[in-house]
């Protein structure tokens, strides 16, 4: 390339001029033609930091570099000779060498932007090569922003091959700038998958110290914030050179670091730097991950036997490879001439290739054993990846850049007047070509590249994105190889990773992927808690409380199981709650059932004996239709608690309490009925006492029974109809159980129903107990009497008990309450008779049964069934 400084000479016999100062060797290649398109490469390279006067040499040869212009210059040959684009037009190109430095390139663009070359002459015509209407580069994203910020201004179209800054994607800012490569953006978002994939949350990134590294730095941060997919352990900036300061504290950060995987933005050539101090700390145990600038990178660099043992089973991403048919070819027909525009570059890139000088050889090269070159040599027998078109990955970018140009063009080119899309539906003519108007067909260019790649840019002038996923592969025999084991595309949905895990080399003695967490998933049962001031990939892992699990979704918290769950003991699934209720197959619910069938069983012997010995005076004078009555009523008291057992349903809990409050009732009703007659018997034993007897006879007392027995009936049937009790799962008791039972619905017609039973009962007791007194032989007052106090106790008993029993323990209650007080009044009222009937028959008689006061009143009774004649008994 050519750099120009101008030297301002006041004497008159110096013209204004700017003169060459000095010119490097393979600074350009040209190629004339109707349409000339520039490129900017990196060719040669300074060994360390530029001196900035640029009147240095660049020292080394970039074989790399040297391919990329031969594979521009390749497609642009190959383009002149397909008939189908851009016939009848050529094209020529104008290849710059940047040397790797930013003012250079930034100076390359320049030149190629106003065809400043050999001489300026500021007060006459320019001369030189036209300018051109597009370049493909520059390589890297630091010069890339620097000149797409002026070209912009110009809408002179630059189609990068490298520049992988996400910055760039700004169309706004850089409205000019295009590129075949993917942004680091996309890059980072690969990345992202591969750590999500083999589980890596705990991460140090490295970067280099220029817009492509801070960029990348800045993407990790923000999609990891907003993913939450992993966290940096550590962010260190390489320096820019061998600082063995900087770089010996960075390795330290990274092997105090427990972070395995290592993630580096860098150029190969700075890897290297690096690579020598974790050599002499010796620093092993680490996985790399490599971005697109050094994955594929020149062999015996990095993929060394001396760093195998650190880089092997390096991950990286790599551009997407292709293919260019005749590329190896055109590259065999390199010449080292001298003397021809053309060539320039090829002449040091031969003595690279065959490490040989040309004559005159400097001085002390021939002495030291170097070798002259003949320009014979065979470039065949070169051993390097120059000729190696078999992985070709930044060439097939270049090519594609060159084609995107061309199609634009072509399309520029077949606009027909009156349709075109400039000022008055014009068309650009080929005479008349501005660099903007091939902008506009840029920017909607689409078409198919050879290797059938579809070729087309978004709104901010990026590609399809797709990556290729490499693993470093370090074979027994100590060989080095570096292969594909996937691929990242992108899509609309996001990132799609695909790996064939088969193939990974894992440089571990495991031959598995490491681990590399800050802090262990959770197990199940357990939830994170994040530790202040740390990443949120640094967590404690605290149990999960009662009744919730882990939640599968949000590890930060716990899950509560449905209503009708809880959680196991391990805390990692909901199971079904314990259900609870008065089962049959209970112990308790055993107990009651069997004593309710009892109960009703004993009523039924009673029954049969008060049957069998119904014409017995001691049956006859009980009232005995009464006790019939009551000896059925007590049965139903006995068989409505089966009621309270079991699992509770509408039916049984609608039915038990309107069965329970009517059979207690008519239970009820009839000793009250019965006190009243006894009542009235005592008072008829007293003179002028008869007439009281004439309101007790048969059908008075039925009918007071049933009269008693209906009001009750008419309680619970407002009380169904209006808030009807039903089944309820309660887990106010226990939080791990359902506790089935029946909502009374109305707590006030339950109340009702119970004072009704109640006042009855509270009459009956009062009643008998004005009886009292009655005569020894006859004691029937004193039996109700008693059997009223039992009652009434039990059910008093029962209220507090009842309001404090959980769950089925309230059923229990209800029953035992309701056992209890049935068995009472059957023991006391017919425990007495039954005795006498079966063990004391002698007893069972007239004289036995009747009292002097009876006599008289039962002797004046002759109209009732119920009151007997004495000598009927």
């Amino acid at each position: 390339m050519s750099f120009y400084f101008s030297s301002v000479i006041s004497s008159s016999q110096f013209s204004l001029s700017c003169q060459l100062q000095g010119q490097f060797d393979l600074n350009g290649m040209y190629k004339t033609g109707d349409v000339i398109l520039g490129g900017l490469f990196q060719i040669h390279f300074f060994s360390s930091v530029a001196i900035q006067s640029f009147t240095s040499q660049p020292q080394h040869v970039y074989a790399l570099g040297f391919k990329l212009a031969q594979t521009m210059a390749f497609a642009i040959d190959e383009i002149n000779r397909n008939s189908n684009l851009l016939s009848n037009v050529t094209l020529g190109y104008t290849l710059y060498d940047s040397c790797q430095e930013l003012g250079i390139g930034f100076r390359a663009a320049l030149s190629l932007a106003n065809s400043q070359e050999e001489k300026i002459i500021l007060n006459g015509t320019c001369s030189g090569n036209p300018p051109v209407i597009g370049i493909v580069g520059d390589p890297s994203s630091t010069p890339s922003i620097a000149i797409s910020n002026v070209l912009g201004l110009y809408r002179v179209p630059m189609v990068s091959y490298f520049a992988t800054c996400s910055c760039l994607s700004d169309h706004q800012k850089y409205p000019s700038f295009f590129r075949t490569i993917p942004s680091d953006a996309f890059q980072v978002r690969a990345m992202i998958q591969i750590l999500k994939h083999f589980g890596w949350t705990w991460v140090g990134l490295l970067v280099t110290d220029d817009d492509y590294g801070l960029h990348a730095a800045r993407s990790f941060q923000s999609e990891l914030n907003l993913s939450g997919e992993a966290c940096l352990a550590y962010t260190e900036v390489l320096p820019w050179n061998k600082d063995t300061d900087e770089l010996r504290r960075i390795v330290a950060v990274m092997k105090k670091s427990t972070a395995r995987v290592v993630i580096v933005f860098e150029h190969y050539s700075r890897v290297i730097n690096l690579m020598e101090e974790v050599v002499r700390q010796n620093l092993t145990g680490l996985q790399w991950m490599a971005s697109e600038s050094w994955t594929v990178t020149v062999p015996d660099v990095l993929q060394i036997p001396q760093l195998m043992p650190y880089l092997g089973g390096t991950l990286g991403i790599a551009i997407r490879r292709g293919e260019i048919q005749g590329l190896r070819e055109f590259l065999l027909q390199i010449r080292p001439d001298l003397h021809h525009n053309n060539s320039y570059g090829n002449s040091m890139f031969w003595e690279f290739a065959f490490q040989c000088r040309f004559a005159p050889a400097p001085a002390g090269w021939l002495e030291g054993g170097g070798a002259l070159c003949t320009g014979e040599e065979n470039l065949e027998n070169v051993d390097n990846e120059f000729l190696d078109v078999s992985n070709l990955r930044p060439e097939y970018n270049v090519y594609k850049a060159v084609y995107a140009l061309a199609y634009s063009l072509d399309d520029m080119l077949r606009c027909k007047p009156g349709r075109g899309p400039f000022s008055g539906n014009s068309c650009a003519t080929l005479q008349s070509l501005e660099p903007w108007q091939l902008l506009y067909y840029l920017e909607r260019v689409n078409f198919t590249a050879p290797f059938g790649d579809q070729v087309s840019f978004d709104e901010n002038g990026d590609v399809e994105p797709i990556y290729d996923v490499m693993n470093w592969l370090w074979l027994p025999d100590g060989s080095t190889k570096v292969q594909s084991v996937g691929e990242v595309k992108g899509s609309g949905e996001g990132e799609e990773l695909i790996l064939d895990e088969n193939r990974i080399f894992w440089n571990f003695e495991s031959k598995k992927p490491p681990r590399s967490v800050c802090s262990e998933s959770c197990p199940p049962g357990t939830h994170m808690v994040r530790e202040k001031g740390k990443p949120q990939c640094c967590f404690d892992c605290i149990p999960c409380s009662e009744g919730k699990i882990t939640n599968k979704s949000n590890s930060l918290e716990c899950t509560s199981c449905p209503e009708d769950f809880w959680s196991n003991p391990q805390r990692d699934h909901c199971v079904p709650k314990k259900t609870e209720f008065l089962s049959y197959h209970d112990p308790l619910g055993i107990c009651l059932t069997a004593t309710s069938l009892l109960g009703t069983f004993v009523c039924a012997v009673v029954l049969g004996i008060f049957i069998y010995h119904r014409r017995t005076p001691i049956v006859r004078a009980n009232n005995s239709e009464l006790s019939f009555q009551l000896l059925l009523s007590l049965k139903l008291c006995f068989l409505c608690s089966l009621l309270f057992i079991g699992r509770p349903r509408l039916w049984t809990c609608q039915l038990r309490h309107a069965a329970f409050g009517i059979s207690f009732v008519l239970c009820v009703s009839c000793i009250l009925v019965k006190t009243m007659v006894v009542l009235a018997v005592f008072k008829a034993s007293k003179p002028g006492g008869g007439a009281s007897l004439k309101w007790f006879g048969a059908m008075q007392q039925r009918g007071t029974v049933l009269f008693l027995t209906s009001i009750q009936a008419a309680i619970c049937t407002t009380w169904l109809v209006s808030s009807s009790p039903t089944p309820h799962k309660n887990t106010q008791y226990h939080n791990d159980k359902i506790v089935y039972e029946c909502a009374v619905g109305s707590t006030v017609g339950f109340a009702v129903l119970l004072g009704y039973i109640g006042m009855l009962a509270v009459l009956s007791f009062l009643i008998a107990f004005l009886v009292r007194n009655l005569p020894d032989s006859f004691n029937e007052a004193k039996l109700i009497t008693f059997s009223m106090l039992i009652f009434c106790a039990v059910w008093v008993a029962f209220v507090p008990a009842y309001v404090s029993s959980p769950g089925k323990l309230a059923d229990a209650v209800e029953v035992f309450a309701i056992l209890a007080s049935s068995f009472g009044l059957l023991i006391t009222l017919f425990g007495p008779k039954c005795y006498i009937i079966l063990l004391r028959p002698e007893m069972n008689t007239k004289k036995s049964i009747m009292g002097r006061g009876i006599d008289l009143v039962l002797g004046s009774i002759t109209s009732s069934n119920q009151f007997l004649h004495p000598n009927e008994l």
